[in-house]
């Protein structure tokens, strides 16, 4: 199997579990304030995004079955961590002010930019 449609598929199942933790949200929001959640819409955009990236690689992944490794593996961290990054949020409201939350964000970012440009040029009709 493709590379990319694996992780996707992964991404996509990641965000089925997390459907669970939306539903816990609304019905015992109790619950997740016991674990240390402060901002628990963070976990219906973990859900979501999770959702987006797994249809991202996955349409990557089928479009350009032969797409270089590198790019391959820039988006697939792209995609795996982009989502991750509303975690932090979810527990404090100052994580984005803090430099490892930075450096990471602007890491993930990158790789993910980089990656479906990439993809872009190599895509049918360039």
């Amino acid at each position: 199997m493709n590379f990319l449609i694996q992780v996707g598929l992964i991404e996509l199942a990641i965000a089925a579990l997390l459907g669970w933790a939306v539903v816990i949200r609304s019905e015992k929001p109790e619950w997740i304030e016991r674990i240390g959640i402060v901002q628990p819409h963070r976990i219906l955009q973990i859900h979501l995004d999770y959702i987006m990236m797994g249809l991202i690689a996955i349409g990557v992944g089928v479009v350009l079955p032969d797409i270089p490794e590198i790019a391959a593996y820039l988006l697939a961290f792209g995609t795996f961590v982009n989502p991750l990054l509303f975690v932090p949020l979810a527990f404090s409201k100052e994580a984005d002010g803090k430099l490892w939350y930075r450096v990471t964000t602007v890491t993930s970012f990158a790789a993910i930019s980089v990656a479906l440009v990439w993809a872009a040029i190599l895509g049918p009709g360039f």
